[in-house]
């Protein structure tokens, strides 16, 4: 059990080191932007906040549910993951903190949504904000995609868990906005303040993730693997 909510609070962290990290951070900005243009009515800028959250959540949910379940249901896959996810999961994790540590690069850009569309969602209203969640969520970039598809696939298919892990990944990817939704509401000058903080820690964070990563998967890796203790 204690296992299960330490895994739960990894998936949240695993989100908000998702928000933090160049490629996401910079569609956050963009939903900032968007939410910030209702900042002369607090609970505009709130509920566009929370909209968002939702959208990008959601998105989440959905894919998590779809990825988890087409893994599980394939009787043969299923057994295989069931037997050999300990042992898959070390080597993951050292990967992934490859990708955190900046050894292993992919030079693939994402996060971006044409101008048009970005018009059309515009033209929505405060419902605009759930539609560009769900969009800047489904535009995985390198570390968004090391981290949700080779970390909180894992965890799920560890836990059987369809909807608690992608959904706290969401909600962690989404609290950037959720904050600066806040801060925007009390006051506009502290935004770039936060904005700032949340950029200078952003390198640490990673690092710090990537050496806990590093400690798992060798753990996990001489255990499961090498089966030395």
């Amino acid at each position: 059990m204690d296992g299960y909510f330490f895994d739960i609070a990894l998936a949240l962290w695993l989100g908000i080191l998702t928000s933090i990290s160049p490629c996401p951070l910079a569609t956050n900005i963009a939903a900032i932007s968007f939410v910030g243009r209702r900042s002369e009515h607090t609970r505009a800028v709130l509920w566009a906040g929370l909209l968002y959250t939702a959208g990008r959540t959601l998105a989440y949910i959905v894919v998590g549910a779809l990825v988890t379940t087409s893994l599980l249901t394939i009787p043969t896959l299923s057994m295989f993951l069931q037997r050999y996810m300990n042992m898959i999961l070390g080597p993951i994790l050292l990967f992934v903190a490859l990708m955190l540590f900046g050894i292993i690069k992919i030079n693939k850009s994402g996060g971006g949504i044409s101008s048009s569309l970005q018009n059309r969602i515009e033209k929505s209203g405060l419902w605009g904000a759930s539609l560009l969640g769900i969009l800047f969520a489904l535009t995985f970039c390198p570390i968004s995609a090391a981290l949700f598809f080779g970390s909180l696939i894992p965890l799920s298919l560890t836990h059987g868990s369809k909807l608690m892990m992608p959904t706290l990944y969401g909600i962690g990817t989404a609290l950037p906005v959720i904050i600066f939704a806040i801060v925007m509401s009390v006051s506009l000058k502290s935004v770039g303040k936060v904005f700032n903080s949340l950029t200078s820690i952003e390198i640490w964070v990673r690092r710090v993730t990537a050496v806990i990563f590093v400690g798992v998967g060798i753990y996990l890796t001489l255990r499961h693997t090498f089966t030395l203790f």
